[in-house]
C-alpha cells in the first residue's frame, strides 16, 4: 500500500464549479488553467475516483512535486493562492532607464578608432569601461533591439 499523501485536496461545489469553468471557457493563462485541472483531478483522488500524482503530473506536463505543491498550497492558503503564480522576489530591473539612454548614446557616436561600427561587444566594453553599468552583452543587445524596434526608432 502507498504513503498516504500528506495534504488532501476537497472541493466545495462552488469551488468545483469555479474550476471548470475557466478550464472549459479557456479564458486564463496556460498555468491557471493547469493548476485548476489538477485541483480537479485532486479532488477526484479524494473522491476515489483515482489518479495518483504522478499520473497527473504526466496528464498535465508536470512533475508529481508540482502537483504535491498545488494541493499544499491549496490545504494551506486556499484556492486563489494554488491558482495563482507568486510575485517574483528581488527581481528588480538592473538596467535604468538612464542606463539605456547612455547606451542608445553611446551606439548613435562614431565607433572607436580602428572600428567601422559598433559591435555588441564592442559597446559592453566601452559601457564597462567608462564605469556606465557592468552589463552581460545579452542586456547591451536587448537594449538595442528594443531601440530598434521602438515606433521612432
Amino acid at each position: 500500500m502507498g504513503v498516504k499523501a500528506k495534504y488532501v485536496v476537497t472541493l466545495t461545489a462552488e469551488e468545483r464549479e469555479a474550476l471548470k469553468n475557466p478550464v472549459q471557457k479557456g479564458r486564463v493563462s496556460g498555468q491557471r488553467i493547469r493548476h485548476a485541472q489538477v485541483l480537479l483531478k485532486l479532488d477526484a483522488i479524494a473522491e476515489n475516483e483515482g489518479w495518483k500524482r504522478e499520473k497527473i503530473g504526466e496528464a498535465y506536463g508536470c512533475n508529481k512535486d508540482t502537483v504535491s505543491r498545488i494541493a499544499r498550497q491549496f490545504v494551506e492558503e486556499g484556492l486563489e493562492s494554488a491558482l495563482s503564480r507568486k510575485p517574483q522576489q528581488n527581481r528588480a530591473r538592473k538596467i535604468d532607464g538612464k542606463v539605456e539612454a547612455k547606451v542608445i548614446a553611446l551606439a548613435c557616436q562614431n565607433p572607436p578608432d580602428g572600428h567601422e561600427r559598433w559591435t555588441v561587444r564592442l559597446l559592453r566594453d566601452e559601457v564597462v569601461r567608462l564605469e556606465i553599468a557592468d552589463i552581460e552583452r545579452s542586456s547591451v543587445n536587448n537594449i538595442l533591439k528594443k531601440m530598434n524596434s521602438s515606433p521612432g526608432g
